[in-house]
């Protein structure tokens, strides 16, 4: 292998609310991010089919339009495996370059009338390594996500390197990101609806935290990008600025320093090259999941059971994922 390797941040507006447009525009960015050696590419959260921000503009009481964007959105979620993760591994494949990529998800596993929001991730055969779930949509969020369990949290492992993340504020979850930092994740996805600081600050704070490479990806979104789907939430943007979202997607090293981004009010892909000597070499004088951890003194155990909606006869409906088991927090979890 050679010594270095190129990682790439996707900061692009969806189509709003249109899978089928938004998947397509996110294949041929792949294709682009793969023709400039991208290794891997990371798209925003929920970019498939865009961020539910309607959440958030939204007066409480009006159930009659959040009726109306719901349907829109589970109309157009993403069921894993499905057509949609169908293009986006055939996509990955040729571009040999692997994705990791927010949607929302249908819980097709059970009634069908759920959502989730989801990191998808794909290597660079076009196979599906697995999906994590965010454990707990903020705020608003609560509206149209429901919340993930322990067992879709995993590091995966790549060519480049333990690959792993979580989705927005899951990343002021400590115990999430100690999880990921002790099952070895060296190229860190942190796929967000956030930006700005602190946002960026955190960014930063994970990287130097972990001794990881951090890629945090965030779509661009005006009010002329959803004034065809969404209608009936445009007077509540009235006196907002255009920009709903202005990105800020940026790469950041170990030492928590910028070295691509933040990308502002654009869109565009951010590359950046990973020495492969930085996936270890910063973490000589700290690396909290190591040497600079005190497992005689603190304990931390994922429960990585799957918990489906129904069982019959002691089992689950639907098949999990992968066999529960109970983990302790004390080395390495891959795929």
């Amino acid at each position: 292998m050679s010594d270095s390797f190129r990682v790439a941040a996707v900061q692009a507006t969806p189509v709003y609310l249109d899978r089928e447009a938004t998947v397509d525009k996110a294949c041929k960015l792949i294709a682009e991010a793969g023709r400039n050696g991208a290794s891997l590419a990371v798209f925003p959260e929920s970019f498939v089919p865009a961020y539910p921000d309607w959440v958030w503009a939204l007066p409480p009481g009006r159930e009659d339009i959040q009726r109306q964007m719901y349907t829109q959105l589970v109309d157009n979620a993403v069921e894993i495996p499905g057509p949609a993760t169908d293009k986006l591994c055939h996509a990955a494949k040729r571009a040999k370059t692997h994705v990791v990529v927010g949607v929302t998800e249908r819980n097709t596993e059970a009634s069908g009338g759920s959502l989730y929001n989801t990191l998808v991730y794909i290597d660079g055969q076009g196979d599906i390594l697995g999906k994590h779930r965010k454990l707990v949509p903020t705020g608003a969020e609560r509206l149209v996500w429901g919340q993930g369990d322990g067992s879709t949290l995993a590091a995966y492992d790549t060519p480049f390197g333990k690959l792993g993340g979580l989705i927005c504020w899951e990343n002021y979850m400590p115990l999430a990101r100690y999880a990921m930092y002790a099952w070895g994740t060296q190229v860190y996805v942190a796929a967000t609806w956030d930006r700005g600081e602190p946002w960026l600050s955190t960014l930063r704070h994970i990287a130097r935290e972990g001794g990881v490479f951090v890629i945090g990806c965030c779509m661009t979104l005006r009010k002329s990008d959803i004034a065809a789907k969404a209608e009936a939430v445009l007077p509540f943007y009235k006196g907002r600025r255009d920009w709903i979202n202005v990105g800020d997607s940026a790469i950041v090293d170990p030492d928590g320093e910028f070295v691509a981004g933040p990308l502002r009010m654009e869109e565009g892909i951010l590359y950046a090259e990973v020495e492969r000597s930085q996936l270890s070499g910063p973490k000589w004088m700290l690396d909290v999941a190591g040497h600079y951890g005190r497992p005689d003194v603190f304990e931390l155990t994922v429960h990585t059971e799957p918990r489906p909606m129904i069982s019959t006869d002691g089992r689950a409906a639907a098949a999990p994922a992968k066999a529960p088991r109970k983990v302790a927090v004390k080395g390495r979890r891959g795929k």
